[in-house]
């Protein structure tokens, strides 16, 4: 298996705190945040992995993600493409034909990946995403029946919908079918939707999104806390 990994993100909410590092980069735990990913990749089977990046930032890739297990390859785009063009560009790197891993590269998922392969594999679908529910960030505001008393607060746990990961298994018909530039969810997977051809994998674990200077220092904070997954 081979895996393409998004890392071309202009981190525009991130303010100062990368110190002009890309986002897939950040110190996470005293290790850049795409490295726990690939380590995971190759532990489930991925022996390469094509990064797509900005021009430019190819060989600081290469030499940040060496040594975590998977032969590291680098596509540099020449111009910005979106998510999915980012993702098509990049596959013409592959070595081999079929059912490819694709992923945005700046968060902490502990998906099963060998499970969702299988998944992918067992529902006969063209593309199939990780969907998760994520915590809320707000808290619930309890008030009297019919009146405006605030009788206590609470929190509010996982939402109740169904949210898309960033982490995908793609069949060689959904690379095809992805646009040349823009963003694969809202042309390639609507289409896909309404042909009955896209599936779902369901993951109730780690989901640690990092956009901004609050949510780097969270997923630093919890993997230091908490490293048994990344080891």
């Amino acid at each position: 298996m081979e895996a393409i990994v998004l890392a071309g993100g202009m981190a525009t909410r991130m303010g100062d705190a990368l110190g002009g590092r890309p986002k897939s980069l950040a110190d996470i735990a005293g290790k850049p945040l795409l490295g726990y990913q690939v380590a995971r990749l190759g532990k489930a089977g991925v022996s390469r992995v094509i990064i797509a990046c900005a021009a430019g930032q190819g060989e600081l890739f290469a030499t940040e993600l060496a040594g975590n297990g998977p032969e590291i390859v680098i596509s540099e785009e020449p111009e910005r493409f979106g998510r999915g063009g980012g993702i098509k560009y990049a596959a013409r790197m592959r070595e081999e034909s079929g059912d490819v891993y694709a992923m945005n590269g700046d968060e902490l998922v502990a998906v099963d990946f060998v499970g969702q392969l299988a998944h992918h594999r067992a529902t006969g679908g063209v593309a199939t995403i990780t969907v998760a529910r994520p915590k809320s960030s707000f808290g619930i505001v309890d008030l009297a029946d019919g009146s405006e008393v605030v009788t206590g607060f609470r929190e509010a746990g996982q939402i109740p919908y169904w949210v898309s990961c960033g982490m995908y298994v793609l069949s060689e018909e959904a690379i095809e079918r992805l646009p040349d530039r823009g963003d694969h969810e809202s042309t390639t997977f609507p289409e896909l939707a309404d042909e009955g051809s896209l599936r779902g994998f369901r993951h109730h674990g780690l989901w640690l999104t990092v956009n901004t200077p609050k949510e780097l220092a969270a997923a630093s904070a919890h993997s230091a806390a908490h490293p048994e997954w990344l080891a």
